[in-house]
């Protein structure tokens, strides 16, 4: 089969799963006390009622993609950054302070550019650090990065009690930022901001550097073999450093985009799956940063009608986590099964080459 052939068998696998999973997901509901059709019905009407719950699914979307990007890119490399969290959270932080402490001081378009360039160099340091440590020290990169994300969060607590609190030291949240250090809403009647083009922007040059760039070649050759890629001169602890420095300046970018484009203060406990829904839509797109942008868009859409599903029904908060759940389960056992149905067809065609 050639490469066409494949990407359209994934896609076909792919959207047969999820359809097959939101089946199941929707036909789970009367266990929860809640009527499938009605459920069903109550989700689109909300979803498309209006433009601003429209606007609700970019927004959901917007950081979504970049976490999803993030575990996508080490992924490429076999390497598997489980931190994608608090990559996030440190980009926050970076973002957050920087616009803080320069928002009265400089004009509001250099606070941006300056508060963007904190979150990526936050993000991706964290990131460099885990790569190092695999590295140097062979170091199990799952658990360095998974246990990252609790250091992380436990210094954006710290800061939140002391140099970062609010002025009247009440609450543990950041005083707001100033108006003119927001990305600009591009869409009217939403509050949808410049965010979502920064993530699409990111997720076509994420694909631009993997698969039309010489960084991406050396990195997915990595990936995909070692020891022939150390054989041809490429260095797999460079590789391994420069993935995970990549990988966390597009998570620390997620902050950015939160901090400034939507939540304008830092608080502690916020959006805190968004780590591991990224890694879901990562393995549901196979890690096609493309395809990240429509697993994304999925994800945000299913927690915009979840939570209308919530508010008009009995339905329990965590429907929309059944929902998601079961439909990355499908996803998973479609990519289980299509590997073992190209085994079985390998096998074949190589005994009729040998009865030939």
């Amino acid at each position: 089969m050639n490469q066409n052939g494949k990407v359209k068998d994934l896609l076909l696998w792919t959207f047969l799963a999820v359809i097959l999973g939101l089946f199941v997901s929707f036909a789970f509901l009367p266990l929860l006390g809640v009527q499938p059709v009605e459920s069903l019905k109550i989700m689109l009407t909300e979803i498309f009622s209006d433009r601003f719950t429209m606007g609700n699914i970019l927004i959901k979307t917007t950081p979504l993609i970049l976490t999803s990007l993030a575990f996508a890119f080490t992924y490429k490399a076999n390497l598997y950054n489980i931190g994608a969290q608090g990559q996030f959270y440190m980009g926050c932080i970076c973002a957050t302070a920087t616009t803080l402490a320069l928002q009265t001081k400089l004009p509001g378009i250099v606070v941006l550019l300056l508060a963007f360039a904190a979150s990526i160099l936050g993000g991706g340091l964290t990131g460099l650090l885990i790569g190092f440590l695999k590295a140097k020290f062979n170091a199990n990169e799952f658990l360095v990065s998974m246990m990252s994300t609790y250091v992380i969060i436990y210094l954006l607590q710290f800061l939140l009690r002391t140099v970062l609190q609010e002025p009247k030291r009440e609450y543990l949240k950041t005083a707001y930022l100033d108006s003119s250090a927001w990305l600009p809403k591009i869409i009217p009647g939403t509050s949808v901001s410049l965010g979502i083009v920064i993530a699409l922007a990111t997720a076509i040059l994420i694909w631009f550097v993997l698969y039309r760039t010489s960084l991406g070649y050396r990195v997915r050759v990595n990936g995909m073999n070692q020891d022939a890629a150390a054989m041809s001169g490429i260095s797999p602890k460079r590789m391994c450093m420069t993935a995970f420095f990549i990988s966390g300046a597009i998570a620390g970018l997620a902050g950015f985009t939160e901090i400034n484009g939507m939540q304008h203060m830092l608080l502690t406990g916020f959006e805190s799956d968004i780590g591991s829904y990224g890694i879901g839509i990562a393995i549901m797109a196979n890690a096609n940063p493309i395809g990240v942008i429509f697993a994304a868009l999925l994800f945000g859409a299913l927690q915009v009608g979840g939570t209308a599903l919530g508010h008009s029904t009995d339905a329990p908060a965590s429907v929309i986590d059944v929902m998601l759940g079961f439909v990355m389960l499908f996803v998973l056992m479609s990519f289980f099964v299509r590997h073992k149905l190209e085994i079985r067809k390998m096998k074949k065609q190589k005994l009729q080459k040998g009865e030939a």
